[in-house]
């Protein structure tokens, strides 16, 4: 009987913060540089040249994904401090503007400015990528494509838990995640379709690339699925589902938490799936509807339950979630890792904390300017929590 590995790799941007105006600045260049002394290929560029982004090792347990990414985190704050610099994780910045910032100058994000135009470069935005494994034979292919059609129902939930980046250049903009609004300017994105099997999504990634939607990997020849950006994707080159709906967490354990969820839901869904069972599968414009209210409201507002056909408190629905998740976890060894939603529900996400510090420092005589430097103080504070 096919066993999937359930695999655990997480990757995260982060923001390059100058302590002193606390503003975004342009000096990833240098920094890889330093870096990958320490931390070689595991430390990348991103779209724009005050973001830099860490990649784990494939990791067994979750007790291996904590220790590389509470590692990597430790090494890139590091070097920042030797640079005199700081590191953020949070979805966007308080109050950088887009059009201050630099490009990043390797082909591929230069070919991305070329063909998104203004949308590439308002993109300045920071996520948390987790990679679940399965393996690259076609067994595994078909079960990943089983598992990503059910795991679409969750992302508003994944999202709703992750929400930090309530602000956009300077101004309180009334959504949790404001992030998840400027990505899906671009093409290719939000909730993903569902493919009947692994052969139907192939044909549609070869048509993009037919038509020259999506380039050509040079590796294979074959259309380049990385150049599709849902919020869930197969990645079959890595034998992974990856979920990308996610704000970037603010502190490891939220972002470890996210993991553990991930990687429990993917195990509930093999075991549906031994017992010829799976997840109702719902349209793409009712998972849209979720995911509206947990980028607007995050855990403070409802989500729908498709099932009884009516409204319930996110709250609730978390509660219920790590209960749903409690037999896979015990197996996994992650119940500790998923009970801190309860955590998240008590403190809220990062933009519920966000929005406290900036509505405190008002109540108290602050300007905007000065309320938003205390969220960037917040958020440096908290990115190195538990290094």
């Amino acid at each position: 009987m096919y066993r999937a590995p359930l695999t655990i790799g997480i990757e995260e941007e982060y923001q390059i913060i100058d302590p002193n105006t606390r503003e975004l600045t342009s000096y990833v260049q240098q920094m890889l540089k330093d870096g990958r002394f320490v931390l070689g290929s595991q430390v990348t560029e991103e779209l724009m040249q005050s973001q830099i982004e860490i990649g784990t090792q494939i990791c067994r347990t979750i007790e291996e994904a904590r220790f590389e990414l509470s590692r990597l985190r430790r090494a890139v704050a590091e070097v920042a401090e030797r640079h005199g610099f700081a590191i953020a994780a949070a979805g966007t910045h308080p109050f950088s503007r887009w059009e201050e910032q630099q490009i990043s100058e390797s082909e591929r994000y230069q070919t991305a400015r070329d063909a998104f135009g203004i949308v590439a470069r308002s993109l300045l935005i920071f996520g948390m990528h987790i990679h679940i494994g399965f393996g690259t034979s076609p067994q595994a292919y078909a079960v990943m494509l089983d598992v990503y059609n059910q795991m679409r129902y969750a992302l508003p939930h994944i999202l709703a838990l992750t929400t930090s980046s309530p602000f956009w250049e300077g101004r309180d903009t009334g959504l949790k995640s404001y992030r998840s609004v400027i990505w899906e300017n671009a093409p290719r994105t939000g909730i993903p379709p569902t493919f009947r099997s692994y052969s139907e999504y192939e044909e549609f990634v070869d048509l993009l690339g037919e038509v020259h939607s999506v380039g050509k990997d040079q590796a294979s020849g074959k259309a380049d699925k990385t150049m599709i950006w849902w919020d869930a994707r197969p990645r079959p080159d890595l034998g992974t589902i990856e979920i990308r709906v996610s704000d970037m967490c603010t502190t490891i354990d939220e972002a470890i938490c996210i993991a553990a969820i991930c990687q429990a839901m993917a195990a509930l869904f093999i075991k549906l799936r031994e017992r010829n069972q799976s997840w109702r599968i719902y349209r793409t414009e009712l998972i849209e509807e979720n995911k509206w209210r947990a980028l607007r409201y995050g855990i403070e507002g409802n989500l729908i339950d498709f099932g009884k056909g009516e409204e319930v408190p996110a709250r609730f629905l978390m509660r219920e979630l790590t209960e749903l998740l409690d037999g896979v976890a015990a197996e996994l060894g992650t119940r500790e890792e998923i009970a801190a939603i309860h955590t998240i529900l008590e403190r809220g996400t990062s933009a519920d904390r966000q929005l406290a510090t900036y509505r405190s420092a008002l109540a108290d005589g602050a300007s905007n300017r000065e309320a938003l430097l205390n969220v960037v103080d917040q958020l440096i504070e908290e990115t190195r929590q538990g290094l």
